[in-house]
């Protein structure tokens, strides 16, 4: 028989490949940028632009690479 878990998560939480990764949203300054690792970058995107529209900042997003890992590189621009 199935455990069935559940996952708590506030709606800026993040969880792009089902781990809760907690952001401190409200210490982020303009110019100031987080690495999300994660595999789906899609669904990353997805949440943070969901985050960042309820804010009502500005961002601008990159797929990358960072220490043998990949994931997506967010800048808050405004």
């Amino acid at each position: 028989m199935a455990i069935k878990t559940t996952r708590i998560l506030t709606t800026s939480d993040l969880s792009p490949d089902g781990v809760r990764i907690i952001v401190p949203w409200k210490d982020m300054k303009v110019q100031s940028s987080i690495f999300v690792p994660c595999l789906n970058t899609r669904l990353a995107e997805t949440q943070v632009r969901w985050v960042f529209s309820q804010l009502k900042w500005q961002y601008v997003a990159q797929v990358r690479i960072e220490d043998k890992k990949m994931g997506l590189r967010v800048w808050r621009t405004m």
